[in-house]
Order: C-alpha cells, then structure tokens, then sequence
C-alpha cells in the first residue's frame, strides 16, 4: 500500500507554523517569563528588581499557608478526579443499557458540560444561599449547619460538588462512547462464561475501557489543578480569607493582589514542576498497566 505523504518538506512546516506560534505566544513565552520572574524581587509598577536568587522558592517552601494550600489542594483534586470519574462511568453504564427515549435521556447528561466554569460557580451559589439554597437546606436536615464563604468546610465541600457536577458530563462523553465502541460479540461471549452483571463489567467491560479511564484520569486531574478556577472564585466571591483556596487560585492572589511578582512566579514553576512530575509517573507507572488493543 503506497504511503501518503508531502513532496516537500516546507508544506508541514507551513501547516504546523500557526499552532506553534500560538503555543510559544502563549506558552512557552509566558513560562520562560515566569521562570526568570522566579529570581528577582520586582516592583509592582515596573519601575525595577532586584535579583534575590532562590530567595523566592524558599520563602515559598517554607510558608506554612503555602503548605495548607498545598494539602488542600492534593484532598480536593483527588475528590473531584475520583467522584467525577466514578458517577460519569455509572451514568454511562445505565445509558448504555437505555433503549426507549435513549437520546434524550444522554442529552439530559451532556448539556452541563455547555456551561463555563464561573456560570457554575454561580449556579452553586444559589443552591448553597445560606437562606433558601435547596442545598443548604438539605445538609440543615442532616443536622449540618451549612456555611458556604462562613465555614472552611463548608465551602470545600461546595467546591468539590460543584467541580464534580461541572466535570461529569465530558467524562459520561468518553466513557458512553467507549461502551460503544466495544464488539458485541465480547458482551455476548461475556454473558455466556459469566452470568454476574458486576462481574462482566469488573472482568471484561471495565478493562476493555481502561484506555479512555487512563485518558480521562489525566484530564480530570489537569481540570481539577487548572479549570475550576472560575468555581473557586466564584464560590469565595473574590474573598479568599479563612476559606479554602487552590494552588492556582493562589497565585493569582499573591501575584495581582498582593503584587508580589517575584514569588507568585516561583508558585507557578512549582506548580509546572508538580504537574510535569504527575504526568511523567502516571506515563510511567499506569501507563504500563493499559494495553490498547
């Protein structure tokens, strides 16, 4: 079979140019100015710096606050990446199995997936008004006095319910399809040699989808750190304080309000540093276990 291909070598060039720039515009332009930022203490009106070396990283490091964001920071992703995972893969089991009215009922699911974080955030707020929010009054029945920007608890916990509300349709999507894509002839040779609906799924189905868990597991970790900041925001309507707050979020706190350049771009080359890490021991180490084929 003949191999398709470019008579010359500058047609890829040319193709590809676009996406790199943006991405050096917008990427690495921004990185290597964040990693030079890291070493100088700068005047919030740009009128000069100083250089201070790593001066910045070990004031970081060594920020008792810095290590509560931090925690916090690894609790709430891990939520958010196992509750969003987990009732989008029950979602999508119990959509595959629906046959009348199949197309409405996966719109129903997927619509959310439509609204931008900060809207979220705001859809969040109502239900939790410390008022008449349908959430809030649900926890006070459960003998909850349910505080959401009053109670650290609180707000954490409306922050992982929204995050994970926001989250769940893109991973009904991946999973739905991946149900889908799965031969026939696997479910009716399943259903023969094991009677068991659980034990079909956890033997056969679960394993066959575990290339799209694998990709969905870094995109829900990447969200969690990244995207939800207009949830986080939004939630603690724009006062951080006493309530609990992202790695991300901090960032942008320490570097715009509190003009503290120097060590907001230290936070950031640790946060890159963190998710470059992440990434390569997932590669690494759970990669090995998927096989794609």
């Amino acid at each position: 079979m003949k191999r398709a291909g470019f008579n010359t070598v500058w047609l890829p060039i040319a193709l590809l140019l676009p996406q790199l720039m943006i991405i050096a515009v917008f990427f690495y332009w921004p990185a290597a100015w964040a990693v030079q930022s890291s070493f100088y203490l700068q005047d919030p009106f740009g009128f000069g710096s100083t250089y201070v070396g790593l001066e910045n990283y070990t004031d970081v490091l060594g920020n008792a606050e810095y290590a509560k964001v931090a925690r916090f920071t690894v609790i709430y992703t891990a939520l958010v990446t196992f509750f969003s995972l987990a009732f989008a893969l029950l979602l999508a089991v119990k959509a595959d199995a629906v046959i009348r009215g199949a197309k409405t009922y996966r719109t129903l699911l997927m619509w959310v997936y439509a609204i931008a974080p900060p809207v979220a955030g705001f859809i969040g707020l109502m239900f939790f008004n410390q008022r008449n929010g349908p959430m809030t009054e649900f926890f006070q029945m459960i003998g909850w006095d349910f505080r959401v920007g009053a109670d650290y608890t609180s707000t954490a916990t409306a922050m992982v319910i929204v995050a994970v509300w926001k989250q769940i349709p893109v991973n009904f999507i991946f999973f739905l399809s991946g149900l889908q894509s799965i031969p026939k002839s696997v479910r009716e040779a399943a259903l023969i040699d094991n009677r068991s609906a659980s034990g079909r799924f956890w033997d056969v189905t679960f394993p066959l989808l575990a290339p799209t868990g694998f990709f969905l597991l870094i995109m829900n970790i990447t969200y969690a750190l990244f995207d939800t900041f207009g949830i986080v925001d939004t939630l603690i309507q724009s006062e951080p304080g006493n309530n609990p707050v992202t790695l991300v979020y901090k960032v942008f706190v320490d570097g715009f309000r509190g003009n503290d350049l120097g060590g907001s771009s230290a936070q950031s080359v640790l946060l890159m540093i963190l998710v470059l890490a992440l990434t390569i021991f997932q590669f690494r180490l759970i990669e090995r276990r998927i096989h794609y084929t």
